[in-house]
């Protein structure tokens, strides 16, 4: 049987700055055989998310940098063309790092079956994948709110703080939102119900703060970092819990990353700050999921995907996530 054809983005230089085209390969090759142990899968939808521009990079972190040459790495979800793996038969639906690829062929133990009768594909790259378990045991595990507590998170109208936001709303807390723009700031507070919306392009983030946080902050849930980090730090609460996801504003600094100055709001309020990293909660994944699904199948919990059609966009595709241009979770339709 000849082999499909396959389209893939792989990473040729390390990027300097802002992720250009240049920094990729696409090309055409035959996809390879599965061997014992191991899928074939028709890739159909791709997560694009901030995590990626520091798999790019050389250096220690909690995974391995792509390889230069190798196809460039991002969990997807799509359908099993040939098995060579106990349990799994053509027409499966899995979810798994697919990579920026059209067909992908690879060990069937890093990939989940899906019930994709139950939800819209999509989801299960947004809510019910890496983003939603991300805001579930990051909010959770980590921020362990209480019901009456203020609880801020940044990044508020993207794939994890909407989320994270609506999570909270269900536990009983009062929520406000920073977000870019007036249009996304609506959203959060008709749609999704947050108690606040505070526009950083626009607002004075420490006046809003203080107008809509008139408790102070008991929990931080923070994606963006820099100076809004800095901004909440200067207003939490005593034993407040400040939960370290992600730091786009960062990510594509040709100078050293800017730390927090407000770091001794810490120390004086005996405050905890804690990074989080979603697959530290691997084996949690099934009772995260069956909660978000619940609370969506009850109305609690909306989720908003952001898709865009076309393997070949890519490059330019996921440099919306550090414009502030895509709403919602960001997806690569295949």
């Amino acid at each position: 049987m000849s082999q499909p054809e396959n389209r893939q983005f792989r990473l040729i230089r390390r990027p300097v700055g802002h992720v250009k085209r240049e920094d990729f390969e696409f090309r055409t090759e035959p996809a390879r055989a599965p061997e014992a142990g191991e899928i074939m899968v028709g890739v159909e939808y791709l997560s694009l998310d901030p995590a990626m521009r520091g798999w790019m990079n050389e250096g220690k972190s909690y995974i391995a940098p792509v390889k230069l040459g190798d196809v460039m790495r991002a969990g997807g979800v799509g359908t099993i063309i040939e098995s060579k793996a106990d349990g799994f038969v053509p027409g499966d639906v899995v979810t798994g790092a697919l990579g920026i690829q059209t067909v992908a062929t690879l060990a069937a133990e890093g990939c989940i079956k899906v019930d994709a009768s139950l939800a819209p594909k999509p989801l299960f790259i947004s809510a019910l994948g890496m983003p939603g378990m991300t805001a579930y045991f990051g909010l959770l595990v980590v921020g362990e709110p209480k019901s009456g507590e203020t609880v801020v998170v940044s990044g508020a109208a993207g794939a994890v703080g909407a989320l994270v936001g609506q999570i909270a709303k269900i536990q009983g807390c009062h929520v406000v939102g920073i977000a870019g723009g007036a249009e996304k700031c609506r959203y959060i507070v008709d749609e999704l119900r947050f108690d606040g919306a505070i526009d950083y392009k626009s607002d004075s983030v420490p006046a809003k703060l203080r107008e809509l946080c008139p408790k102070g902050i008991d929990v931080y849930f923070d994606n963006v970092g820099g100076q809004i980090l800095d901004d909440c730090l200067a207003q939490i609460n005593l034993r407040a819990r400040i939960v370290i996801c992600g730091a786009i504003s960062q990510y594509n600094n040709t100078t050293p990353v800017k730390g927090p100055s407000n770091y001794l709001a810490l120390l004086v309020n005996r405050a905890r700050m804690q990074g989080m990293i979603v697959f530290d909660y691997a084996d949690r994944y099934p009772e995260g999921a069956r909660a978000m699904a619940g609370w969506m199948k009850d109305g609690r919990l909306k989720s908003r995907e952001d898709i865009v059609d076309g393997i070949e966009t890519f490059p330019e595709t996921l440099q919306k996530l550090f414009t502030g241009e895509n709403f919602g979770k960001l997806i690569l339709k295949v």
